[in-house]
């Protein structure tokens, strides 16, 4: 194994086994165990996901294909942007009461247009406390190595002021449309004012990320309700079973940080919330548990970086 102590600072040619010059190769062992606040075992955040998709995209827009209509690609297309705004008119309500059960602040990551088009659904979130993320533009259009480095600047700068201009305070966390990025993002990011970004999933813990750097935190795909209950088919008792189990493993090896991915048209949904309750009720049953939002979990984690 390499010594750690011999590897490159960020931003220069890694060792072989790095296709990248974002971060730093490390194991598992080598990972820091982070000092939470109050003595806790884990860190414990949910991101809940504000998007607006659009019915008829521009044709250069970029899009998740996983996430179109199982029947087909159809253009415009209403049938899978009425179940999405499922989650805007109703979903989100189950979701949101169900985290009042628990005493759980969300994060938001916040698009453009869903600012726009949905100030009561920014206030709900607001006045419960929740920290919001910058989450571009629409959820129809992603970040993609195609687009120029100005094109992409102003993407990231759109998605900042709208966010400030809707919630009264410039984000300090990014959270991009369907994690998508290109290999200028995280500096871009830096250059913008961001000091930290969820769009990683490659750990359970912490690290700094880009020439910046920001500090990049875990997204667990594993036990992210889209990844798992629409494009895997996971029933939702198996989906809440595996939040429980990869919730307890990490709480086991302390100093990690466990971030629950919800997206309203999911987890929103009446056969499925009260999964979401019984997960929650699973993971904040235990003690030890640092409940926090995204922005405080990046600013504990960055001060032991």
């Amino acid at each position: 194994m390499a010594d750690p102590a011999k590897q490159p600072p960020v931003g220069e040619v890694r060792a072989p086994s790095m296709d990248h010059a974002l971060y730093p190769y490390r194991t598992l062992a080598q990972g820091p165990r982070f000092a939470w606040p109050g003595g806790a075992r884990i860190a414990f955040t949910v991101t809940l996901m504000l998007d607006y998709w659009e019915v008829a995209p521009p044709p250069e827009a970029s899009r998740d294909p996983r996430v179109v209509s199982p029947l087909g690609n159809f253009f415009p297309d209403w049938l899978t942007w009425s179940q999405r705004e499922y989650g805007n008119r109703v979903g989100i309500f189950r979701v949101l009461e169900a985290l009042d059960r628990f005493g759980v602040v969300p994060s938001v990551a916040l698009g453009v247009e869903a600012a726009r088009r949905y100030p009561e659904l920014v206030d709900e979130c607001a006045r419960r406390g929740a920290a919001f993320m910058a989450h571009g533009t629409h959820a129809t259009r992603r970040i993609t190595s195609r687009m120029s480095a100005a094109d992409e600047q102003a993407f990231i700068a759109a998605s900042r002021a709208a966010v400030q201009a809707s919630v009264g305070r410039a984000p300090t966390g990014w959270c991009g449309q369907d994690f998508n990025e290109s290999p200028r993002t995280p500096a871009l990011l830096a250059e913008a004012g961001f000091s930290y970004v969820a769009d990683w999933s490659n750990d359970d813990r912490p690290y700094l990320i880009g020439p910046g750097p920001v500090v990049s935190l875990p997204v667990q795909s594993e036990w992210n309700d889209l990844e798992c209950m629409w494009l895997r088919r996971v029933s939702p008792r198996v989906w809440a079973d595996g939040i429980a189990e990869g919730f307890a493993v990490l709480h086991g090896e302390g100093g990690a940080a466990f971030n629950l991915t919800l997206h309203p048209w999911i987890a929103g949904q009446a056969h499925r919330v009260r999964y979401l309750a019984d997960a929650l009720s699973r993971v904040l049953g235990r003690g030890g548990v640092w409940q926090a939002t995204t922005d405080a979990v990046a600013q504990a984690a960055r001060v032991q970086l």
